[in-house]
């Protein structure tokens, strides 16, 4: 089996496994517990959406969360537009996002595991909403045609994919001109030694690995897209992870210099460039 693959497969497992714990009562990120204040000892996955936002839909779809930001606060959603969320798990931020965009606009939810797919369609009959589909495919071939969706989400997914140039490419693609692409992500500052950032993304969750940041802007700028910008939410420290990496092995406070503030969650947007009219000029 190739590495992507493998890794592939992993991330499968892993959010299979987590779905069918949320359906049997428990939560992704807390063992067999059925509170959602048990996740607020997590330095990643606590406290991103507001009380209001979780009151709107299923506490399901909360319980199945594994992601570090929330892109539907800080995305621009307007009324009519069409989004696509990459790696939909159970489906919070597809049913945050269709409330946004309204009964004229829809939202798509793509999914490679059968049991986030089957999670998140039940959530979506118990939260009521119509403007909602949720695809099955992978974030690597987007089963959507060009140019049409308005805005691309996606919650700490990219991360975990093992070919994230082609991720960018079909973002770019499925992209309408002028579309805007508007994700939470995992990203790295600085240059971490590799054993040591190995255990940072056991502890974070990143399998495939996370990009330093000036390596997914240049990536973003390969796939097309411009108007980049990286906006940090959460920057871990050392200490967050202290009891992770001790279990590890590591000796915290002798790498804490290689580690401390060099991981963080982020906000990442960017455009697709507009359409250009018969001169050569962005169109309207």
């Amino acid at each position: 089996m190739e590495a992507k693959d493998a890794v592939k497969e992993i991330v499968k497992e892993k959010y299979g496994q987590a779905a069918l714990r949320v359906t049997a009562g428990g939560s992704s990120c807390c063992g067999a517990s059925t509170k959602l204040e048990c996740c607020s000892v997590d330095p990643i996955t606590s406290n991103l959406y507001d009380a209001a936002q979780t009151g709107e839909i299923p506490e399901e779809a909360v319980l199945a969360s594994l992601g570090c930001g929330n892109p539907t606060a800080l995305a621009e959603l307007n009324a009519g537009e069409i989004v696509l969320d990459l790696g939909s798990g159970g489906g919070i931020d597809v049913l945050l996002s269709a409330r946004r965009v309204g009964p004229t606009g829809k939202a798509y939810g793509l999914d490679m595991t059968d049991e986030m797919l089957a999670l998140a369609r039940e959530n979506q009959r118990r939260a009521g909403i119509a403007n909602v589909e949720f695809l099955k495919g992978e974030i690597e071939n987007i089963p959507l045609p060009d140019n049409s969706v308005d805005v691309i989400i996606s919650n700490c997914v990219i991360n975990l994919s093992a070919d994230k140039d082609c991720v960018l490419r079909e973002a770019f693609r499925v992209l309408k001109p002028g579309g805007r692409f508007a994700v939470s992500d995992v990203v790295v500052r600085g240059e971490v030694p590799e054993q040591i950032r190995r255990s940072m993304e056991m502890w974070v969750g990143c399998i495939a690995g996370a990009l330093q940041d000036d390596g997914y802007i240049a990536k973003l700028k390969q796939a097309g897209f411009d108007s980049i910008d990286i906006e940090p939410t959460r920057v871990y420290s050392v200490e967050d992870a202290r009891q992770f990496l001790t279990g590890e092995g590591i000796d915290v406070d002798a790498i804490a210099p290689e580690v401390d503030q060099k991981f963080m969650s982020a906000f990442i947007r960017a455009a697709k460039p507009a359409a250009k009219d018969c001169c050569g000029r962005r169109a309207l």
